[in-house]
């Protein structure tokens, strides 16, 4: 059980690390962009590619990261207004609901996607990069939030009041 803990918080802070350079990388390419456009007027052609790629990236990869840490929005009205055993099992139901869209359309669906466009070494105009690169953000951020959501509904079955997988971790 200790290994399993020290490597899924090596797994986090690796993504957490990924989330911050793939935005960082956002904001120095958007910066550039502007730069080129408003002060050298001549704007780069690859840099509005790149910012749509990376936004895919940082927005699917960040999921994960908020799912861990229980930052989603929700609507709660009706939740808050439930049994503490109704609210339990709305939890589980979420949980399930999630850990499921998550292995089968993100990561297997995401799989499939990116060997088909790998395969077919369809590029983007601009960058020529291989958009199975780009699509390989889907299995991966599907990947990890299949673990997060299963874990918050470990918890959420074991405990009435769920907590997000990360904050469950602190408390012990």
């Amino acid at each position: 059980m200790r290994v399993l803990k020290k490597t899924r918080r090596i797994m986090d802070r690796l993504l957490e690390a990924l989330v911050i350079v793939v935005m960082a990388t956002l904001v120095i390419d958007v910066s550039w962009q502007v730069f080129t456009r408003f002060v050298l007027k001549s704007p780069s052609t690859w840099t509005d590619e790149l910012a749509t790629f990376l936004l895919i990236w940082v927005s699917l990869l960040g999921a994960a990261v908020a799912l861990k840490r229980g930052a989603h929005l929700g609507v709660d009205y009706f939740v808050e207004r439930m049994t503490p055993r109704n609210r339990r099992r709305a939890a589980i139901f979420a949980c399930l609901c999630t850990a499921a869209f998550s292995l089968l359309a993100m990561t297997v669906g995401g799989a499939v996607l990116v060997a088909r466009k790998l395969g077919l070494q369809e590029t983007s105009p601009a960058l020529g990069l291989n958009l199975g690169y780009v699509y390989l953000a889907l299995p991966i951020s599907g990947l990890f939030l299949t673990i997060y959501s299963i874990e918050l509904l470990v918890n959420s079955a074991r405990t009435a009041t769920p907590k997000a997988a990360g904050a469950a971790e602190e408390q012990e």
